[in-house]
């Protein structure tokens, strides 16, 4: 009777151990996520701004004198001003984040009305007046997209006070993620000129003087030209550039399916003939090539004369380049193929082949149940020296922000991931267009709400920023641990 007392003593003692130990970590759980952490590894939270609940697509981050200024570009909702107290379509937020912990909302500019890509100002980028060939070395201009009608020029000197300078072009019938050489003024604008077969093809325009917009050409896939006969081929989806010392562009075309890299000669392309004939189009690409049907391919990062250790004793192929490939993933629940990072080996360019692949493993969270998509989105865009050649960010949705180590291509591996927390802002992701209407087996996971980490870019301190597609915020996150000791801080900003 006595032992029997003895360890009805102990097992409630023990039972008193075990409710603390959980109630502590249930405590701790919601204190995390009461702080917008789900989960992370060698990353954490330093800031945030509500966006004030808007869904948003492209950050870009500039440093203007001794600020640093965000600038996000939204996909089409109506939402409150908390600055003005009036409800306004989408456009571009515009936010003080020199100090990361405490970012400032300035600004909100309006956008196109519309849902989802069929309004707000999706894109923005910003060049600095210094940088530009021929602007005022006084200013900062940012060029945004106009829902899916127009492309514009913006005077961001004041990022309080937005003025804008003029509409490089309208009456567009759809428009995505551009690029500019602020270097040069060249800008690869991806528009859907009326005139041509597909929705999103390439206006190249000279803003080296962002006040007076000079057309340079218009240019895509043969096929896709005004006048062309047969099958269309997919739509372009992004545009980036080396500039004039690598003298490469990288057109990235399709989405989750029927993708295709082109690399084109940068030279030819602004200078060579530009009659959208066939022969025209063909002649300043390199080389182009088709990805497998269920992949496409969102970014094209391109990587050059990388030192490869294992080969570091080879007599030939130790430095190599390389494009970095995003695709985005599409339909919730994984009703699709997986879509994922590629890393295209480019040294000999008339034959690029695969050498690796990445993805999030899928049961890490079981994030093709878990609500929203699941899959890669995009890179960050960034080439600062902090970063380069060493470590990219990807969005991946409902499994967050992923950093790979990249110095050796061929076994790219995770380093960081940060996962934010849903808060009241965070909204049940639209299917997509053609979704549940195409019959695919969609169940009650499709109507989960979700984190969906849509885009993410670096600046030169480090920082990196992601910002949501399901209206939850943009959260600024920095390196922490290991993964932090691999990036180069000599070359970061102060």
């Amino acid at each position: 009777m006595k032992q029997l007392k003895i360890v009805l003593k102990r097992l409630t003692e023990f039972s008193k151990i075990t409710a603390t130990l959980i109630f502590g970590t249930l405590f701790m759980s919601q204190q995390v996520l009461a702080q917008g952490v789900e989960a992370s590894k060698n990353m954490k939270l330093e800031g945030y701004s509500d966006l004030q609940g808007r869904t948003a697509y492209q950050p870009t981050i500039q440093k203007q004198g001794d600020r640093w200024i965000a600038y996000i570009g939204h996909h089409g909702d109506k939402k409150l001003n908390t600055l003005n107290g009036k409800m306004e379509d989408n456009g571009t937020s515009i936010i003080d984040v020199t100090n990361p912990k405490k970012p400032v909302y300035l600004y909100h500019l309006p956008g196109q009305e519309g849902k989802a890509e069929q309004g707000g100002a999706q894109m923005v980028r910003v060049c600095s007046g210094a940088i530009l060939p021929k602007a005022d070395k006084s200013k900062f201009y940012m060029l945004r997209v106009f829902g899916n009608q127009a492309h514009e020029i913006w005077d961001v000197t004041a990022p309080e006070a937005p003025t804008l300078l003029t509409t490089i072009i309208k009456g567009l019938k759809d428009t995505h993620k551009s690029f500019w050489e602020c270097d040069t003024g060249i800008a690869y604008l991806v528009s859907g000129n009326p005139q041509w077969r597909t929705t999103r093809m390439t206006q190249i325009f000279d803003l080296s003087d962002p006040t007076k917009p000079v057309f340079i050409r218009d240019f895509g896939l043969v096929g896709q030209q005004p006048g062309a006969g047969g099958a269309v081929p997919t739509q372009l989806h992004g545009v980036m550039s080396s500039g004039v010392k690598g003298n490469r562009v990288y057109f990235g075309y399709g989405t989750n399916n029927e993708g295709i890299i082109q690399i084109v000669d940068r030279d030819k392309l602004l200078n060579g003939p530009k009659e959208p004939t066939p022969e025209n189009l063909l002649y300043p690409q390199v080389v182009r090539l088709d990805l497998p049907a269920m992949h496409g391919a969102h970014t094209t990062f391109p990587i050059s004369d990388v030192e490869v250790p294992e080969f570091s004793k080879n007599l030939l192929g130790h430095k190599r380049d390389f494009i970095v490939v995003t695709d985005e993933a599409i339909q919730k629940e994984c009703l699709e193929g997986r879509q994922m990072v590629w890393i295209v080996d480019s040294t000999n360019e008339s034959k690029p082949f695969g050498v690796s692949s990445w993805t999030v493993p899928e049961k890490s969270g079981n994030f093709c149940s878990k609500g929203g998509r699941f899959g890669t989105h995009s890179s960050n865009e960034n080439m600062t020296d902090v970063y380069f050649k060493k470590i990219m960010f990807f969005s991946h949705f409902n499994a967050g922000v992923r950093a790979l180590d990249i110095r050796d291509p061929f076994n790219p591996k995770e380093i960081a991931y940060f996962i934010p927390a849903m808060n009241k802002n965070t909204v049940v992701l639209e299917t997509p267009a053609g979704g549940k209407a195409s019959k695919l087996p969609f169940t009650a996971a499709s109507d989960k709400k979700a984190i969906q980490t849509n885009n993410v870019e670096v600046d030169e301190r480090g920082y990196v920023y992601i910002v949501d597609r399901a209206n939850t915020g943009m959260h600024i996150l920095s390196l922490t641990g290991s993964a932090r000791q691999i990036a180069n801080w000599g070359a970061a900003e102060k």
